[in-house]
């Protein structure tokens, strides 16, 4: 949602190598007290029960009832808690929020920070369009040549007009809903009416969906993603920001969004998208709102970006 990318919403309501090495001697105790932060972070970390846990599974016994030492280093890499003490890095001013979830797509290793919902303002472009491809995917059918433009402007330039129409064809927020449950997001609520940018969502449910237009083994085709892909790797020059900002030179596919809210002046900025950073992926959504201008938004969500990537090539 933006001035050139979800207006209409604005107006309703409104690099690292390889991952982290795992060591034997790595304190539990030290990584709980990061752990400790997991939450959405306003200033400071707090806690946020049902984040997503990235822990390896506990070591197995051996047969005499002992684990390795080996075993026992893999099951102390707590992946939230290494996320939680990177984004202390991050200064959050006081009126704002920020939540972050990552994916390293090489080891499957994931991280969330903070779980309460925010306005997806006009990164839910990204829902609608794999929604109208799981539609069309039912129906055994491509997408028409007018679809196909309305995609185009709505990813690639962020037109609201395009989203509008979109949205139309799918059903509204009954529709991105029913999508949804079967893309498997559990905490996304579409907007009221006509109202696509101010659907609730949260950063783990982002990377769900990311893993949706990325993943392996998706609900969604491998023709559906690698359209969707394409589109979100020619994103317009004056939206080159966001998670991008990690990644290695053009080795990027994203979606941004930003809405300033009527009520209170202050701005909704979010990014989402697959980065390439030491020549490794990794699938990244950061959401914020509370901003006191776009500008500030965007250097908050870049920073966060950067601080969530390091939790997984810091070494």
């Amino acid at each position: 949602m933006e001035s050139s990318g979800a207006r209409r919403g604005s107006r309703a309501r409104p690099c690292g190598r390889r991952p982290l090495l795992r060591r034997a001697l790595v304190s539990v105790a030290v990584l709980g007290a990061a752990a400790a932060g997991t939450g959405c972070v306003k200033a400071r970390a707090h806690s946020a029960p049902g984040a997503v846990s990235s822990a390896s599974a506990p070591a197995s016994a051996s047969a005499s009832g002992e684990a390795s030492v080996e075993e026992a280093a893999v099951s102390v890499v707590d992946r939230d808690a290494l996320l939680a003490r990177a984004m202390t890095s991050v200064t959050v001013p006081d009126t704002a929020r920020v939540s972050v979830a990552v994916l390293d797509v090489d080891s499957g290793s994931s991280a969330v920070l903070g779980a309460d919902a925010f306005d997806t303002a006009s990164i839910v472009k990204v829902d609608i369009l794999a929604a109208l491809l799981l539609r069309a995917q039912d129906a055994g059918r491509n997408l028409t040549a007018r679809e196909k433009a309305y995609a185009t402007a709505m990813i690639e330039n962020s037109d609201n007009a395009s989203a509008t129409a979109l949205w139309n064809a799918i059903g509204g927020a009954a529709g991105l809903d029913a999508a949804n449950e079967r893309f498997g997001l559990t905490g996304t609520e579409g907007g009221d009416g006509g109202l696509w940018g101010l659907t609730r969502t949260t950063a783990a449910d982002q990377l769900t969906l990311l893993r949706q237009v990325f993943g392996a083994d998706p609900a969604l085709s491998e023709a559906s993603r690698t359209y969707l892909q394409g589109l979100m790797g020619r994103i317009a020059a004056d939206q080159r920001w966001g998670v991008s900002a990690v990644a290695d030179g053009s080795a990027w596919a994203l979606k941004n969004g930003w809405l300033p809210r009527t009520a209170t002046g202050l701005w909704d900025v979010n990014s989402i998208g697959r980065v390439t950073c030491g020549g490794h992926d990794y699938l990244v959504a950061v959401l914020s709102d509370g901003n006191a201008t776009r500008a500030r938004g965007i250097a908050l969500v870049e920073a966060a970006a950067k601080a969530a990537v390091s939790a997984f090539t810091a070494g």
